[in-house]
């Protein structure tokens, strides 16, 4: 406080004004107004978020398309589902023989392919984590993965004999050739293990899907396209088969 004298010689003491306090109810009020902003903004942002998750699949999809069909072009025939050895035991994935065309040579030619995915001879490449088989909205250990190759009896994928695209007779851009599967059916990106009719099958359970509503698929022209949850079990037969047939009697059974 600072006296100031007038003309007359008189002081006034210079008041200063007293700080307003914020009451109760008004800082209710304001945390009412954050709350809401925030409740406001979430949803946006996980939206945001789901949408970039969906894209980065997307486009591991269609790198995985891409080398299918670079594989197919280099040997005339797209690769089995798992290479045997000559006992007929699974060896090694689909998605180790196209390593070459995902820029991993080097991590292939690491490979001893005459043993099995899991033996000690392949540790190294064992524990090797591939962003471009994650999906990522799948929360797994960082090896696994859910893109699986579709086998099921007249689908894409031979079990241990290439396919040739001469052998589709339905719509390529119609036919199923890798799906991301439910988690549950998740296997090591080695492994020999894929997508049986059932597994493709269950994706029309929402509530194991990665993308709300939806999963998505690269199908046998390279394409890769988003498949609606709510398509009927008949839609989803349809997608499988190389065949083009859709009549009741060659509805493609569901492996037990």
């Amino acid at each position: 406080m600072t006296d100031h004298p007038d003309e007359t010689g008189v002081e006034f003491a210079e008041v200063q004004p007293a700080k307003r306090k914020f009451t109760l109810i008004e800082g209710l009020v304001t945390m009412s107004i954050i709350a809401i902003l925030i409740a406001l903004i979430s949803p946006a942002k996980r939206t945001a978020r789901e949408a970039a998750r969906r894209t980065q699949c997307i486009n591991r999809l269609k790198n995985i398309g891409l080398a299918l069909h670079n594989y197919a072009s280099e040997y005339g025939a797209f690769p089995p589902a798992y290479t045997v050895d000559a006992h007929g035991k699974p060896l090694h994935s689909w998605r180790t023989l196209i390593l070459p065309y995902l820029d991993q040579r080097p991590l292939y030619e690491r490979i001893d392919l005459t043993k099995p995915w899991d033996d000690p001879a392949n540790a190294e490449a064992y524990v090797t984590e591939l962003s471009v088989y994650q999906c990522p909205s799948a929360e797994l250990e960082p090896q696994q993965t859910v893109y699986l190759a579709v086998t099921a009896p007249g689908g894409f994928f031979r079990e241990d004999v290439p396919r040739k695209l001469t052998d589709v007779t339905d719509d390529p851009h119609e036919t199923l050739m890798v799906i991301e599967a439910p988690s549950k059916n998740a296997v090591h990106w080695m492994a020999p293990y894929d997508a049986n009719a059932r597994v493709v099958l269950s994706l029309t359970n929402e509530a194991e899907l990665h993308h709300p509503g939806i999963t998505i698929a690269a199908f046998v022209d390279g394409t890769v396209s988003a498949i609606s949850s709510t398509i009927p079990e008949t839609e989803f037969r349809r997608l499988i088969s190389i065949a083009g047939d859709d009549r009741q009697d060659a509805v493609i059974p569901v492996e037990e």
